[in-house]
């Protein structure tokens, strides 16, 4: 074998997913992606607003890194059907950068982190996933759904704070001592939102039920002038129109100090794009390029950070949403973007009028979906080592700092499984002297 050989067996592996798919595109299958793009974008828009507030950036920001984002993992991915932009994983993560570093900092390490997946994309690391246990992974998921739940409360329950604090158990005991400002109205706002996306998803899953339920909660409270806050009146009115891209600020000493956060986002978006890839092969009967796949992440948030956007990945719910409304290729993914935008041009002064309480019930059922709660029995019931191994990255997470829970689950987690391997029997005798 020469050494352009494993070059070119490697090629098919970093290919997008498109290239393959257009080959044999057809109307119909163009028909069955407009619908699909046009539900997840219905489904996708909430989110993105709901994701951007929490993250502590403006929600204009959520909207510009699904398009962009959302656009060019579709158009270079590695993945038939997954669907890409601003995730609740990353809501953590970006909180604590933006307090620390600044909203420009987090564009720089959006910036960075989109090199890194590069770099990650050229080496051929997609399928290192494999070496991160899947307890380090549930443990870190529960603990951000922990923290996204908690983050609600004060839309949700519509508390008086003047400052919320940024530490967890600080953000409780805050909450708890405001309880007696809560707004009943502000509560039955939120709760029939909850009701309703809840309902919506089990009676027809097909339908873009997260846009009508924060739609319908929203529309109650501009009908009946209730006294709730809105998006309009907590950050103004959207822009309606994509901003000019530029290149972020770049200072050695900057660089140096946001590394461990690019590091950190960079592995996020690179697992949990990977994970939603693999979860949309065993709903499609498919097979992901991952290679493919983070070349792709990077180029996303290389191309958010150009517009000031959020860190992006998969996002699992939004490609299984895709999937269950028909969505054969990438296309359904540019179809998505592409409708956003539309929306985003076309009808942005709208979104001043959604209230902020149907927005937090919209975190609320995705942080309910991220814990996972159907699978606790089946991890209690696992290998201690597991579940061991879960617990300490779900406390580290909540308690400590996501950076921390992961690098300490992910050491120990392979320390375990190298303990596990038998030990290799040795030929070698002392001499005789």
């Amino acid at each position: 074998m020469t050494a352009a050989e494993p070059a070119m067996y490697d090629l098919p592996m970093r290919l997008p997913k498109i290239l393959t798919t257009i080959q044999s595109y057809s109307w119909p299958l163009f028909l069955a992606d407009l619908i699909a793009g046009i539900t997840v974008a219905m489904v996708a828009l909430p989110l993105s607003l709901a994701i951007a507030i929490a993250s502590g950036a403006t929600p204009e920001k959520g909207i510009v890194t699904a398009i962009v984002a959302g656009f060019l993992i579709s158009l270079f991915g590695g993945s038939r059907v997954q669907i890409g932009g601003p995730t609740g994983a990353f809501i953590v993560v970006v909180f604590g950068v933006i307090a620390e570093h600044g909203y420009d900092g987090l564009v720089l390490a959006t910036f960075m982190a989109g090199i890194i997946l590069l770099i990650a994309g050229y080496f051929r690391a997609g399928n290192l996933i494999a070496f991160v246990p899947e307890a380090v992974v549930a443990g870190f998921t529960i603990g951000i759904g922990i923290i996204i739940g908690t983050s609600q409360l004060n839309s949700f329950f519509g508390l008086s704070l003047a400052e919320v604090p940024a530490e967890f158990f600080e953000k409780v005991h805050a909450f708890w001592g405001a309880r007696d400002t809560m707004s009943l109205v502000t509560l039955a706002i939120a709760l029939a939102t909850l009701v309703m996306i809840v309902a919506l998803r089990r009676m027809a899953p097909k339908f873009p039920g997260l846009i009508v339920a924060v739609g319908i909660g929203s529309l109650a409270v501009s009908a009946f002038a209730l006294p709730v806050s809105t998006l309009g009146s907590q950050f103004g009115e959207l822009p309606s129109g994509l901003p000019m891209p530029q290149l972020p600020v770049l200072t050695l000493a900057r660089i140096v100090e946001l590394l461990p956060s690019a590091f950190i986002i960079a592995f996020l978006a690179g697992v949990e794009s990977l994970l939603s890839a693999m979860v949309a092969d065993k709903m499609i009967e498919g097979h992901h390029r991952p290679n493919a796949e983070l070349t792709a992440q990077g180029i996303a948030n290389i191309g958010s950070a150009l517009f000031t956007g959020l860190p992006a990945t998969g996002a699992i719910a939004r490609t299984a949403t895709n999937i269950k409304a028909g969505g054969k290729t990438p296309v359904a993914g540019l179809v998505h973007a592409v409708t956003i935008l539309i929306v985003m041009l076309l009808a942005a002064p709208l979104a001043g009028y959604l209230a902020m309480p149907a927005l937090a019930a919209l975190l609320m059922v995705t942080a309910w979906n991220m814990m996972e709660v159907d699978k606790w029995g089946e991890y209690a019931h696992g290998k201690k080592s597991d579940l061991f191994l879960l617990l300490l990255t779900l406390v580290l997470t909540v308690a400590v700092d996501l950076t921390v829970a992961i690098g300490v689950g992910v050491i120990i987690g392979l320390a375990l499984n190298l303990n596990k391997q038998k030990p290799i029997k040795s030929d070698w005798r002392p001499p005789n002297r």
